[in-house]
């Protein structure tokens, strides 16, 4: 059997769309982790999916209106670089407040971006009609 591979020039592209319900988050994750877990050392394969786990609940609680879904695509590019974006039909992007002094030390929501801040290389947002997509990168070379 004859398989055929991109050109090395061409990312690997893989995508999936999800419905707004936080049921989705763990699939969402899943889905990623079966597409990366070849690419991502094992050393950074937690990192990704933490991040997964964090931009696509920000999306199903903040981005996505009742009735609309969201995407998540995995692209891997010829010189190693792994991006996750979460793409959303909601409202363009606010940063949201970094928790100060004040901010409940056991609270368990306010720190996602703080998370993929820490652990991807690289993230940022970027306007798409409707809507945005957030996304990270990881600098993934010395994997499979």
């Amino acid at each position: 059997m004859n398989v055929l591979s991109p050109p090395p020039s061409f990312p690997v592209l893989r995508e999936r769309f999800y419905p707004r319900a936080r049921q989705t988050v763990p699939a969402a994750r899943e889905f990623v982790r079966g597409i990366v877990r070849e690419w991502v050392p094992a050393a950074r394969l937690d990192d990704v999916l933490v991040c997964v786990s964090e931009l696509t609940t920000n999306a199903v609680l903040h981005g996505v209106p009742p009735g609309r879904g969201y995407r998540v695509r995995v692209c891997r590019f010829p010189d190693g670089l792994l991006r996750v974006e979460v793409h959303d039909s909601g409202d363009g992007f606010t940063l949201p407040p970094v928790p100060g002094p004040a901010a409940e030390p056991e609270g368990e929501s306010g720190r996602g971006l703080l998370i993929v801040d820490a652990l991807a290389d690289k993230w940022g947002v970027g306007d798409r009609l409707p809507g945005k997509v957030v996304w990270c990168e990881f600098g993934v070379s010395g994997a499979g």
